[in-house]
């Protein structure tokens, strides 16, 4: 079992019963769950043009929402950061004493063939344990 289970979650994906459902498994009875959103920090370009009120208000928005979905969920802490989302996880896990990430996977690109691009960075540079949970395409069965 694990101490501390870091479940990173992107809001627009909504919440992956079936990650924190892995989690729950790994942490056991007492190990603590922590729900990550990572809020995509705009580049420097982009950000030169943007109102520091809008990048505010963007971000309230966004833990609102992290906490909205989250609340219900007996065990499980919200965190929210400000970053680009694979390093800002891997920091996270390095900082926080993390000893497993759980985290989704999409159906991926060409480059990044056997995982998404964000958990296959995860997997190639945490400093823990990591479980990616893939779905089922639409060829592959769920059980």
């Amino acid at each position: 079992m694990y101490d501390k289970v870091l479940v990173p979650m992107a809001l627009d994906h909504g919440i992956s019963d079936h990650t924190l459902a892995i989690a729950r498994c790994l942490a056991g009875t007492s190990g603590q769950i922590v729900a990550l959103h990572v809020y995509e920090a705009a580049q420097s370009s982009v950000a030169a043009y943007l109102d520091a009120s809008v990048i505010q208000e963007g971000q309230a928005r966004a833990r609102a929402l992290l906490t909205q979905r989250t609340e219900a969920l007996d065990g499980v802490t919200a965190e929210m950061i400000v970053g680009h989302t694979y390093r800002s996880i891997i920091d996270y896990a390095t900082q926080h004493g993390v000893d497993c990430i759980v985290l989704g996977s999409h159906k991926p690109g060409f480059s990044d063939y056997l995982l998404g691009s964000t958990a296959a960075r995860v997997v190639r540079h945490a400093p823990c344990a990591v479980h990616v949970y893939r779905s089922a395409g639409p060829n592959q069965s769920s059980t």
